[in-house]
């Protein structure tokens, strides 16, 4: 059902993208949700599951290491909760699925800081409220998950009235869109008719590492194995064995635990591991020997070893000159992503694992980002503060008011404080035909969005520039600066640069190269 479910979302990812708010080329949850969905069933194939509560628990760890996104951090977390569910069965009666799905939901709601109805929360609550009421006369597991779809599409398509941007735009929400297409496929499970008789594709993207040098590795062997137990604590056995090495990943339940860590005496890890329960799966890699190919979404820029420093940096984005604005703030790592590419939890907790420092802070740059950093934040053991930012001007906004000299709290204030006191505007371009706040958008349209909203629409990328820095630009500002994207050539840039400063001659401008994909531009206003 599980991989039923991720081939159905997967074949119609492209239609739960098209369902987002802004007709901007960005819609990414359908692509988010698959990849999380994959994860799960990658978690599941390469550990050879036996039992229903193993399948399901696989698939919640595998979810959690991949969840890209808001939605698929959610996502993430509904499997969590299903898992915990379905815990002691070998086989699901309705009332047993009904008792799943809403434990799913209820998992879900907890773990989203400020829930919002209207959503894939909403579609997964009143589903799974429904599926237990059904379940008290429905016995038959086909029928019942039938009905249960129904109510999901019901509630989907009542979305737009819980959510005015969802009304504003004429959609539904995109995530539980999603959430119907792994019911449907899950459905198809069950009756025979499944969407494809092939496995999904894993999508992967290969990154090549040069050949480890020997004394460039404090600890020279990848351990990775599994821990099939009964009420084995996991924080306990984190604490055991994490000063054997580093980049140490321990998840999963009190029965089955997946650990993974660099270590320069493996077989002491695996003792530890076998005080818990027998263990499966083993692999051990000699990095120092060999190639490395890391199945890892998102590439990221790592710095050498050094000794533990006070702060550290993770930051996420996309564009060559974006990468080299923030490498020029000595930033750790850069994960490459942002629209249309959200790294997952995973790409975070590898990045804080590289990273020697006491205080690590992590600006995701990005609103669809920051649930996937607070996950690796709760994952880490070590010191993580998240900074919300959601767009690059607020990134760069919040290093500026950085001071090495100030302590961790004051630091974190002040970076949160600055956030608020810069303006981001973007131009880019509509993907679809629809309609914002009385304003008809064509597809192909330039599309000037302020602080979230649709400024400004027109066919000139120019002049939709300046109507949207008229709107954003107010007499107490002082700065603009222009980030301009890879399909601009910096003489058009030059020549907007130009013009702003005859029109703003009381605003210092500055002008950079960023490169970035979508975008054309992207403004700062301070």
């Amino acid at each position: 059902m599980l991989i039923a479910g991720a081939q159905s979302l997967e074949i119609n990812k492209k239609v739960v993208n098209a369902l987002n708010v802004f007709p901007v080329p960005d819609g990414d949850t359908g692509t988010n949700m698959s990849l999380t969905m994959q994860s799960a069933v990658k978690e599941i194939k390469n550990n050879k599951a036996s039992s229903l509560e193993e399948v399901a628990s696989l698939a919640a760890n595998g979810s959690l290491m991949g969840a890209r996104g808001n939605s698929g951090v959610i996502l993430s977390q509904l499997l969590r909760g299903f898992a915990k569910g379905v815990k002691g069965k070998e086989k699901l009666s309705t009332t047993d699925l009904a008792y799943a799905l809403k434990l799913a939901s209820d998992t879900a709601y907890k773990a989203v800081m400020k829930p919002v109805e209207g959503t894939i929360l909403t579609v997964a609550r009143e589903s799974g409220e429904k599926a237990v009421i059904i379940a008290k006369k429905e016995k038959n597991i086909v029928s019942f998950f039938e009905k249960v779809i129904l109510e999901a599409e019901i509630t989907l398509k009542k979305t737009p009235d819980m959510l005015k941007v969802l009304k504003d735009a004429g959609v539904v929400d995109s995530g539980g869109k999603g959430l119907v297409y792994i019911y449907l496929g899950a459905l198809s499970a069950l009756t025979g008719n499944a969407p494809t008789t092939e496995d999904i594709e894993i999508i992967q993207q290969t990154v090549e590492h040069e050949e480890y040098i020997e004394e460039d590795l404090e600890f020279g062997y990848c351990t990775e194995f599994i821990i099939n137990a009964s009420n084995s604590n996991i924080e306990t056995l984190k604490n055991t064995i994490k000063d054997y090495g580093d980049s140490m990943l321990v998840v999963g339940n009190e029965n089955v635990v997946k650990v993974h860590i660099h270590t320069n005496h493996p077989g002491e890890v695996l003792e530890e591991g076998l005080k818990l329960g027998y263990l499966s799966d083993i692999k051990i890699d000699n990095m120092r020997l060999q190639h490395r190919n890391e199945n890892f979404q998102e590439a990221v820029e790592a710095p050498s070893k050094t000794q533990k420093k006070q702060y550290g940096f993770v930051t996420v984005t996309m564009g060559e000159g974006l990468t080299k604005i923030f490498k020029d703030f000595d930033i750790d790592y850069v994960i490459k992503g942002g629209q249309t590419m959200n790294p997952s939890t995973e790409d975070f907790v590898k990045a804080l694992n590289g990273i020697e420092a006491e205080t690590i802070f992590i600006l995701p740059n990005n609103s669809n980002i920051i649930m996937a950093a607070n996950q690796a934040k709760e994952i880490s053991n070590k010191d993580i503060r998240v900074i919300p930012t959601k767009s690059i001007p607020q990134g760069i906004a919040a290093l500026m008011a950085f001071n090495l000299e100030n302590t961790v709290e004051i630091n974190e204030a002040q970076m949160i404080d600055a956030i608020k006191n810069v303006k981001t505007g973007q131009v880019t371009y509509a993907v679809r035909d629809t309609s914002y706040d009385d304003m008809p958008i064509n597809k192909g349209d330039i599309l000037g969005i302020g602080e979230s909203k649709i400024q400004a629409v027109g066919s000139d990328i120019f002049n939709v520039s300046k109507e949207l820095l008229e709107k954003m630009v107010t007499e107490k500002d002082e700065i603009i600066t222009i980030f301009y994207g890879e399909e601009i050539k910096e003489e058009y840039a030059n020549e907007l640069l130009d013009h702003l400063e005859k029109i703003y001659p009381e605003c210092d401008m500055e002008l950079y190269y960023g490169g970035q994909p979508l975008y054309y531009y992207i403004f700062s206003v301070e």
